[in-house]
């Protein structure tokens, strides 16, 4: 609870604070009604940013006009806007009467920031043009009572606009995640100091004071997340103890109230009041009803009991459990019954001589709102980074269509951006690059995770390249941090190197081959004969035999490609060579290395040019004929370009698992590959080795192959290439596009290779200018083609290798 503003003013006129950037935050929640998650993050961003915090309209009957009334929080800077408005009106006429207010509050504002705890809010103020747009979704609100009806589908339009999403909990974040490419976890935390303050002597509220002891206390709303019958039911069973509910009654009656003469409801009170009454709490409550909606809720009193030193008693709510059910100080009760026993207990507790809370101080140790706001603001600042030069737009297209683009490139991916960067820098051409996805950089897409851990958005990406040419280029645009990969693979029970060397044929068979000469003769001994190599089971058994390739490679075939080694082009298992040293490294490229900070800086950095507009979240096929252009640079799949006219290609897709664990190391390398055909994922990646970060905690992701998802691996078989043929033969007819990168050609690229192509590709444009027909690039068919200035780019000479 917080009241202390002033600068109370009607109209748009306030007290200017000196930022440069503007962080406008759309609210449900009044400033002044209970402090908790907004008013915390509000007020430090503040210390930043100018921040207005615009409310839910106020309705005063009488009123002649709309208007706005402004005033100053005191103790934080932050400006709180109220809209006053006629009642009776639709919630179109409201939007209609909101949207001008809001565009005179803000004026000409060139740095903004658009948060929202609500999606109402975004019809009125989605127009306003934003460097970041944020979704801080606390409570699943769809799921509380009286909550509008258009709720849902306005969330989806948020999610679609908002460059940034964070969630109250975990098990929020859980439910969302697959609904953003950007979004995080950042569960309740608290101010320590102002909670321990209970801890000590202090003052007595006047009316708690003469209640007599033990006492149970719960401060928060009232509302239909409270187990009304379970805290009768704990006032009923125990006569002698006092039970205090301090805060404000909301969406049901008073009259739904349990009453009893130990049960105390004492009304909303002033967020500094509040460890004055924890002071005087024997232990603290938490009986909330088990429904939908507190399925999702992450209680910011659970922390704030705890550092006030109180023994918590909650019913089973999930981040509650997931967090602090394993503390000492945390009961937790599915029954009635249980909840009165549970309280009996956490009573018992608060009587001992309190060294249960060394555990509740290491469980808080880092669990500040500083550091949540810190964390967000460094993410927010990626995000922003990244928008740097992409548009935001309610219909998330650039305002000005009246553009006209040399060239539009479809896919912000490695051959997209390599394009885009050569064509905008190299020809001076202007170039507008089209996105479905929310995000730059492709499948090689990086952030920090909730950990403020960096890891692969869709699994591990690890740059090696026999091409000085391709690294001369791509060191334009990053650092390197040098990084030889090393893959281990669980077979037998046993961790052995992968690709198969010497040292894991002395683990697996228990021998002591010293010598290339002795690995030569042994793995010889074991190999096949086969008379003509065409699939990938021949390439192994003819080289190491059955016994290894069952091992090895037949079930970790089947579950990445959904077939038999004997079924797939030979090109599969030939990528991964068998050695006779005791070389552990999984490529021998010259170059091994990652980029420093990480592929999406490399990408931004690509594409800050004057000349290159990027375009997120949009399909292309929605604004190929909105911004017009001359030339069409496609990296997308080649069949999905033609509407699978002759019906679609075969991919294979992943789907990923991200874990955080609380240990500085999963594993003792980057991957860990997993043969087995019972095991359902092929690989587990800890990023911490590739990007050589240092931090307490580890991220991993687990990878499962899947028929169906994003299209990552092009299936190599001959029937396959048969109907890619007739797709190219498509594509070259197409004057006025050209075909690069792994989907537009069909071909399992490593990365460097993608790079090569796409450079190649810009030579031959920049090389042939007159030429009239489309083009598939290299490794497909011939020539590509749109009119640009002869410009130098990099040379010919390239040294790609598949590994």
């Amino acid at each position: 609870m917080h009241r202390s503003q002033e600068h109370d003013t009607h109209g748009s006129g306030y007290e200017e604070q000196h930022h440069d950037r503007t962080l406008i935050c759309f609210s449900h929640l009044r400033w002044d009604f209970v402090f908790q998650r907004p008013q915390h993050l509000m007020s430090r961003f503040a210390q930043q940013a100018q921040v207005l915090y615009w409310e839910e309209p106020r309705y005063v009957s009488g009123l002649s006009a709309p208007r706005l009334a402004v005033k100053t929080c005191s103790n934080s800077g932050v400006v709180v806007v109220t809209p006053e408005l006629q009642g009776g009106l639709s919630s179109e006429a409201e939007n209609d009467a909101l949207h001008p207010l809001l565009d005179e509050l803000l004026g000409n504002r060139k740095s903004l920031i658009r948060w929202y705890y609500t999606p109402m809010m975004l019809p009125f103020s989605e127009h306003v043009a934003a460097d970041c747009v944020v979704y801080d979704c606390m409570d699943e609100l769809a799921n509380f009572k009286n909550a509008p009806s258009q709720l849902l589908a306005l969330e989806q339009r948020l999610l679609d606009q908002a460059d940034i999403v964070f969630t109250g909990g975990h098990s929020l974040y859980e439910a969302k995640r697959n609904r953003h490419a950007n979004i995080h976890a950042f569960p309740s935390s608290v101010d320590v100091a102002h909670f321990a303050a209970a801890r000590g002597p202090g003052n007595e509220p006047v009316d708690q004071a003469s209640l007599p002891r033990p006492r149970f206390g719960f401060y928060g709303v009232v509302d239909e997340r409270m187990d009304l019958n379970l805290l009768d039911t704990l006032a009923v069973a125990r006569p002698d103890w006092s039970i205090v509910i301090v805060g404000p009654v909301v969406k049901i009656s008073e009259d739904e109230l349990p009453r009893r003469a130990n049960l105390h409801y004492l009304g909303g009170r002033d967020y500094a009041a509040l460890p004055d009454y924890l002071r005087g709490w024997d232990v603290a409550l938490m009986p909330f009803a088990i429904n939908d909606s507190t399925r999702f809720i992450s209680p910011t009193k659970t922390p704030e009991y705890l550092a006030a030193g109180r023994p918590v008693v909650s019913t089973p709510i999930v981040d509650v459990v997931r967090h602090y059910g394993d503390l000492e100080a945390v009961r937790i009760a599915e029954t009635p019954e249980a909840f009165v026993q549970a309280c009996d207990d956490a009573l018992a507790l608060s009587r001992t001589d309190g060294t249960w809370r060394a555990a509740v101080d290491a469980a808080l140790a880092d669990l500040s709102w500083d550091n949540t706001q810190a964390q967000m603001a460094q993410l927010i600042e990626r995000a922003r980074r990244s928008n740097v030069r992409a548009f935001a737009a309610a219909d998330r297209m650039p305002g000005d269509r009246s553009k006209h683009y040399d060239v539009m490139i479809v896919g912000a991916g490695f051959a997209g951006s390599v394009m885009a960067e050569r064509l905008a820098a190299g020809s001076g051409k202007k170039v507008l690059v089209v996105d479905r996805r929310p995000h730059i950089a492709g499948n090689a897409f990086d952030l920090f995770d909730d950990a403020g851990i960096l890891f692969h958005q869709y699994g591990p990406h690890i740059f090696h390249t026999n091409s000085d040419e391709i690294v001369d280029y791509l060191s334009r645009f990053t650092e390197w941090r040098p990084y030889e990969h090393r893959v281990l693979a669980d077979v037998d029970g046993k961790l052995v190197p992968m690709p198969i060397n010497r040292t894991t044929l002395n683990m697996l068979y228990d021998l002591d081959l010293k010598t290339d000469e002795d690995a030569e003769a042994f793995l010889a001994s074991r190999a096949e004969p086969v008379d003509v190599v065409k699939t990938s089971a021949d390439v192994v058994i003819s080289k190491v035999g059955r016994d290894l390739y069952e091992k090895f490679f037949q079930g970790y075939t089947r579950k990445q490609w959904g077939m038999d080694p004997s079924e797939l082009d030979k090109s599969v298992t030939s990528r991964v060579p068998t050695r006779t040293n005791t070389d552990d490294r999984y490529f021998t490229d010259t170059f091994q290395a990652m980029p420093l900070e990480g592929y999406t800086k490399m990408f931004e950095r690509m594409l800050d040019h004057p000349n290159i507009d990027v375009l997120l979240g949009v399909d292309y096929t929605e604004v190929r004929e909105v911004y017009t252009h001359d030339h069409l640079v496609f990296t997308g799949p080649i069949d999905e370009y033609f509407g699978h006219r002759y019906g679609k290609l075969p991919y294979r897709s992943l789907q990923f698992r991200h874990e955080t664990h609380d240990v500085e190391w999963f594993q003792q390398v980057g991957v860990v590959n997993f043969p087995d055909p019972s095991v359902s994922s092929t690989r587990v990646s800890e990023y911490k080795h590739f990007t050589g970060q240092q931090h307490p905690r580890t991220s991993v992701t687990y990878e499962i192959p899947s028929a169906e998802g994003d299209p990552y691996y092009p299936i190599p078989r001959e029937e396959n290439q048969a109907l890619f043929k007739r797709y190219e033969a498509l594509a070259i007819a197409q004057a006025d596009v050209t075909f690069v990168g792994r989907l537009a050609t069909y071909r399992y690229y490593n990365m460097d290779q993608v790079v090569g192509q796409a450079l190649a590709t810009y030579r031959r444009m920049v090389a042939k200018p007159a030429v009239a027909t489309g083009s598939v690039a290299a490794g497909a068919s011939s020539a590509a083609k749109v009119g640009v200035a002869v410009a130098a780019g990099p040379s010919d000479g390239q040294k790609t290798k598949a590994a």
